[in-house]
């Protein structure tokens, strides 16, 4: 239909001078004989219909084309060569991405702005550690320690949020050690562990992955964090790896509520905290998981999730045996 409303102009204009002709033939010639007219008739007609589907074939091979490119994810306007307006849509690309730049420039201003603000802001908060340590009465300290502890974690999960967004993500994949790995982030939540009474075992023996070290004892803090907040009455964490001929796998356990069946499919989802809302007992953002999901993607990585509601939840981080940056190593 709508190769017809394109061309409906064009074919009408021909039809009306074929009307024009035959009514001049009929009406206003002296001597006529009909047949020819007929005969001219046809082969006009016959010339319209091949030009027609010419033409029609045509616009249906473009419009496949046109189709085809549209699946894609890149610019197209200048790859069609009778594309209607063409420099009125350069033109407006333009303006957009000029536009574009515009925005991501004072994004990328605002992200320098709040990590400066952060660095700027644990200096402060150092102080605040040390007079921690000065106050005589156990139960003022322990409670102003718990509250420090938490402003310490949030600052430090926005410094490397602003890093994961950051157009210069930085990324420094080495031989590492999932032990040493555990152990960082086992230190970095240790306040919190021990004030609630957490078992913590790793059973396995120490195993080395090609991986950022930094940013995967960020993804350990989160998926510890999430068993603090959600432990159960016998609090728990069980870390261990399994290594195959492919993949490394590192798995951690916490004995906690658990999660909804249907919820396990959302987790990583921006901004998703669960049906249950957690009976109210936590204020949860939603984003922890979905952090852990994007730097996973962004290191290479695979993870998944298990859970019985009310009995466990397992994180299971994958990762390849890389023989690239091995080979590297060896150069």
């Amino acid at each position: 239909m709508s190769f017809f409303k394109k061309k409906w102009k064009y074919y009408y204009l021909c039809l009306s001078i074929i009307c024009l002709y035959n009514f001049y033939f009929i009406f206003l010639m002296g001597e006529k004989d009909i047949k020819y007219l007929l005969y001219l008739d046809f082969l006009l007609a016959l010339a319209l219909l091949l030009f027609w589907g010419i033409d029609f074939y045509r616009d249906k091979r473009v419009q496949i084309y046109k189709e085809q490119l549209m699946r894609g994810e890149s610019i197209i306007c200048h790859l069609l060569p009778d594309f209607n307006n063409k420099d009125l849509a350069e033109h407006d690309m333009q303006i957009l991405e000029g536009e574009l730049q515009e925005k991501f420039q004072e994004n990328c201003e605002l992200q320098d702005y709040v990590a400066k603000w952060c660095h700027e802001f644990k200096i402060p908060l150092a102080a605040c550690f040390l007079i921690e340590e000065n106050i005589a009465d156990r139960k003022v300290q322990k409670g102003m320690r718990e509250q420090l502890e938490k402003m310490n974690q949030q600052i430090n999960s926005m410094m490397l949020g602003c890093r994961l967004q950051s157009p210069l993500f930085d990324l420094q994949i080495k031989k590492v050690s999932l032990l040493e790995c555990v152990r960082t982030s086992i230190k970095n939540n240790q306040f919190f562990l021990i004030q609630k009474g957490f078992e913590i075992t790793f059973d396995s023996e120490d195993v080395s992955v090609y991986t950022d070290p930094a940013w995967l004892v960020y993804v350990l803090d989160q998926l510890i964090n999430n068993a603090l907040k959600y432990a159960g009455n016998k609090p728990a964490i069980h870390i261990w790896a399994q290594q195959e001929e492919q993949e490394t796998r590192l798995f951690v356990e916490d004995s906690g509520e658990g999660i909804k069946s249907s919820d396990i499919r959302r987790i990583f989802e921006k901004g998703f905290t669960g049906s249950n809302r957690h009976n109210g007992k936590y204020k949860s953002t939603g984003m922890g998981l979905y952090m852990v999901s994007k730097i996973i993607d962004r290191l290479g990585h695979g993870i998944q999730v298990e859970s019985e509601y009310g009995d466990y939840t397992r994180f299971c981080i994958i990762f390849q045996n890389n023989n690239y940056f091995s080979t590297l190593q060896k150069l």
